[in-house]
């Protein structure tokens, strides 16, 4: 997923935006996909589903991209999900950070994929591919984000198994201490890939438009009078479902008004 690079003219200026952070573990997932995390300053605040700029200094400038929190906000520590890209020119780098590094973390995060910008309603269904999971984790990390639905669906779509990531946190999720009884059977998870036989297979597109995820799950068909969809993911995802949604005349959300669906763009290649 593609993510705006941000190239700084003035390190010193540039510096005062962002919390110097420590690595305090790296987990490689795949050849193309791993995750970390690291310290958190006591005054940063973001909200569930939000991303932030993140990066590593290089040749005496920061060098950043847009990711979004792994993490709870209410959590003590921060937590990203990244591709790794072999000439990319943060990605080839971070994806070598070992525990004690220094990353940059941005103080200002921002966001379309906020649970406050949709209406209360039935089922809520995040949907997204390969590191599009990231803010989806955040949200079902989130009590608040239960509250307004019977349902909270989270369906990640990826090429491979192996790249589903935190598949046993997920799963896991139901028997937390401190979310178990809140999430109980309203967490419903629907992994599915693509270039391999799984219990799960096809695009999220192809899965919801033709009722299969829905009834996969033993949920009435998906209604804009009484669901909503979150969504991050690849450009092509987003724009068949950009179609499907204008098509079906639901309305979009956002920091102003209470819609049926939103999706963050922020990391669509322009």
């Amino acid at each position: 997923m593609a993510r705006h690079l941000i190239p700084a003219e003035d390190s010193s200026r540039k510096m005062s935006a962002f919390f110097e952070e420590r690595v305090l573990s790296v987990h490689h997932w795949t050849n193309t996909l791993f995750s970390f995390t690291c310290t958190r300053d006591p005054v940063f605040r973001f909200k569930s589903g939000q991303f932030t700029m993140i990066g590593l200094m290089v040749d005496g400038r920061p060098l950043l991209r847009a990711y979004s929190m792994v993490n709870g906000h209410w959590q003590e520590t921060l937590e990203f999900l990244s591709i790794k890209v072999p000439d990319g020119p943060l990605t080839s780098r971070l994806q070598h950070i070992q525990i004690g590094d220094t990353v940059l973390i941005g103080k200002k995060p921002v966001g379309t994929l906020l649970a406050e910008s949709l209406l209360p309603g039935r089922t809520l269904y995040m949907i997204g591919t390969g590191t599009g999971l990231a803010p989806f984790m955040s949200l079902i990390h989130d009590p608040e984000t239960y509250e307004p639905f019977e349902h909270i669906v989270l369906a990640h779509g990826c090429r491979h198994v192996a790249e589903l990531a935190y598949d046993e946190t997920i799963r896991a999720l139901p028997g937390h201490d401190l979310l178990g009884e809140l999430i109980g059977e309203k967490l419903l998870y629907y992994p599915t890939v693509t270039r391999e036989r799984f219990i799960n297979q096809g695009r999220l597109t192809d899965l919801m438009f033709s009722g299969k995820l829905a009834a996969d799950l033993g949920l009435p068909p998906v209604d804009k009078e009484h669901d909503r969809i979150m969504l991050c993911g690849s450009p092509g995802l987003l724009a068949d479902y950009d179609v499907w949604l204008k098509a079906g005349g639901w309305l979009e959300g956002n920091a102003n008004r209470q819609g049926q669906f939103v999706i963050e763009k922020a990391f669509v290649e322009k």
